[in-house]
């Protein structure tokens, strides 16, 4: 579903959030309404279908049921009061918190223009350091990065990230970010996703013996699931994803620059469930 900022009705937010989980779960209104405190299995698909109000009592325990962090929980906050104002002062009040916040942390979502941001690690590196190092010149942000790079490719990439507004210099060397996030669209770039989780696994690996284990956290577990239960997991991932992201962009004073990589792939083929097992 879109990110929370694009929303301005949280009663269709939160009815395009039931729908997700459903698509992806066996996802229910009762499961909802438990999850979020609520008595009734059917007050929730009530707010949703605009039949009910959400409060300020209420309106933290749902933002919390949906996985809501940082900003976001501030977002779902405003756009809930700005539902229930009753006079246009009250509404305006809380529509221009909406979209100061949405103005600041709005996610960049790349298109097909932007095909080259995805293509490799230095992009993504260059863009997060370049804003830290306020006067630094290529060489010094090269040798800032824990992978090889040349001074020649990060003024090559500091160019190309200004020319595809990732970055805008306000300086002589001194960038700050468009955005404070970058999301590649499901839709688009599967090429150059699948090489950058390539490149970004490959640094993972060598992340264990480069790096002592205080400053890298790297754990897993082997699961035997089915497809829906796959659905599920998946949909909490995104969901741990996006919560880290919120916490990420809550920091002000940024020292250095990390990958976080979510992995789940199958270690065995799919088993046919046995047939005379199914008859017993």
């Amino acid at each position: 579903m879109n990110p929370i900022v694009e929303y301005q009705d949280y009663h269709a937010f939160l009815s395009d959030y039931y729908e997700e989980r459903k698509r992806t779960s066996a996802f229910s209104w009762r499961e909802f309404a438990k999850i979020a405190g609520f008595v009734s299995p059917s007050y929730l698909k009530d707010v949703c279908c605009g039949k009910t109000n959400l409060s300020k009592v209420t309106m933290g325990r749902v933002a919390a049921a949906v996985g809501l962090a940082g900003y976001e929980v501030t977002y779902f906050e405003a756009m809930v009061q700005f539902g229930n104002a009753k006079t246009d002062d009250v509404r305006k009040k809380f529509l221009d918190q909406m979209l100061s916040i949405a103005l600041e942390h709005k996610v960049r979502v790349v298109d097909k223009d932007a095909f080259e941001y995805y293509d490799g690690w230095k992009n993504s590196v260059v863009r997060e350091l370049a804003p830290i190092m306020p006067g630094a010149m290529p060489g010094e942000i090269a040798k800032m990065c824990t992978q090889e790079i040349s001074a020649l490719e990060v003024r090559k990439s500091l160019a190309f990230l200004e020319r595809a507004g990732f970055l805008k210099q306000v300086g002589e060397n001194v960038y700050v970010q468009t955005e404070k996030s970058v999301e590649g669209s499901r839709e688009g770039l599967p090429l150059a996703l699948r090489s950058m989780h390539r490149e970004m696994g490959r640094l993972a690996i060598d992340s264990v013996d480069r790096f002592e284990s205080d400053e890298r956290n790297i754990t897993g577990v082997t699961m035997g699931v089915d497809r829906e239960t796959y659905g599920r997991i998946v949909h909490e991932l995104d969901e741990c994803r996006k919560k880290i992201t919120a916490i990420a962009e809550e920091c002000n004073n940024i020292k250095q620059v990390y990958r976080l990589n979510l992995q789940l792939f199958p270690l065995s083929k799919e088993v046919a469930q046995n047939e005379e097992a199914k008859d017993e």
